[in-house]
């Protein structure tokens, strides 16, 4: 079994400065030890940009916009304007079957936007996807962002998706 992670809009409008999410530190530390062991295992490496429109945080070319973790060579970068990677990229399923991947772990930012839908999207490619619990974070938006998180975690149980502690999560 080949695993890949893909890290969706790991990004520094959503990581650094006022505009951050809540507890950003610690959840960039999280993201930054997932890497780290997918990158100790060879596994694949894929980053995902999200491509804002004018004046969003994340528009492109402004410092928001730039990834919070350089990628290495071989680490391809995907940008998308679309909530599902996948939808940005139609080749990406081959690409990853290509590097030897049937099983995506997704991590990152927004939990009940970015996240869920490429999550989903990899579902719907024939990939088995894992979301590590603690993965994936978003703002208070109507609830409080840790309701949303535990919401989109259920909906991705649901919907197929392995949700393991992190601590059990191995790459190989």
């Amino acid at each position: 079994m080949g695993y890949g992670l893909i890290l969706v809009d790991v990004q520094r409008n959503m990581l650094e400065g006022r505009d951050a999410v809540a507890g950003a530190a610690a959840f960039r530390d999280l993201l930054s030890g997932l890497l780290d062991a997918a990158r100790d295992a060879d596994a694949a490496i894929i980053h995902v940009k999200n491509d804002g429109r004018a004046g969003d945080p994340d528009e492109p070319g402004t410092p928001g916009w730039e990834l919070v973790f350089a990628p290495l060579p071989g680490e391809p970068v995907v940008r998308k304007d679309a909530a599902n990677t996948f939808e940005s990229n139609p080749a990406l399923a081959d690409v990853l079957r290509a590097m030897g991947v049937d099983t995506v772990v997704v991590a990152g930012l927004q939990s009940e936007y970015c996240v869920q839908a490429t999550a989903v999207g990899a579902l719907e490619r024939g990939f088995d996807v894992i979301v590590p619990a603690g993965a994936h974070s978003t703002y208070d938006d109507g609830e409080p962002a840790a309701d949303i998180v535990e919401r989109v975690t259920l909906e991705l149980v649901a919907a197929g998706v392995e949700v393991p502690e992190l601590d059990e999560l191995t790459f190989d």
